[in-house]
């Protein structure tokens, strides 16, 4: 759209996909600007409070990336946590304007978008969506190695080879190479 400039942007507000919600449940509203330090400062405080039971993060367009991205981080700090997350598409309406001009144009745009209610409470195991929580013995430790007895079941890790142009052969530490005696007097 050559000669408009984008004035503002409005997104479609409706209900949260989760029926029967509480009236003060927290709500993350993640933006494609949004950084995750903040938001996950803010709802990992709120979540850690005893009062807090449920908290619903939701995003739509570029968004979605990031706020499934918080949600795992939610799941991997606090545990134990059941999700149920509803996909469905959104309305953004964009409002450009002609440079130059007073005259203006409305596009409406429909981009997908996702909620995600983490709970601390059991929710609906037959509900489209649900996922249950991790076990306690899948979870990483900060070190990167699984804290249950399954990290010896994994494969040993490998020695890290470099790539050798063609026709040149790598030699072993352990293998011992042998020069055949040249005499060079001939």
């Amino acid at each position: 759209m050559e000669n408009f400039r984008k004035v503002k942007t409005c997104e479609e507000e409706g209900p949260l996909p989760f029926p029967g919600l509480p009236a003060g449940v927290v709500h993350m509203k993640v933006k494609e600007g949004s950084k995750i330090r903040n938001l996950m400062a803010f709802a990992t405080a709120r979540m850690e409070a005893r009062a807090t039971r449920q908290i619903v993060f939701s995003g739509c367009g570029r968004a979605v990336t990031k706020t499934v991205t918080c949600v795992e981080i939610m799941k991997r700090k606090l545990g134990g946590l059941h999700q149920l997350s509803k996909v469905q598409y959104r309305t953004l309406q964009e409002v450009w304007q002609k440079q130059g001009h007073a005259e203006q144009l409305t596009v409406d745009k429909y981009v997908p978008s996702i909620c995600i209610l983490l709970s601390k409470d059991s929710l609906d195991p037959g509900e489209p969506g649900y996922q249950p929580p991790e076990p306690r013995d899948r979870l990483w430790t900060l070190d990167g190695g699984l804290q249950d007895q399954r990290a010896s079941l994994l494969p040993p890790q490998t020695e890290k080879r470099f790539w050798e142009p063609p026709g040149q052969e790598r030699v072993n530490k352990k293998m011992k190479v042998q020069e055949s005696p040249v005499d060079y007097r001939a």
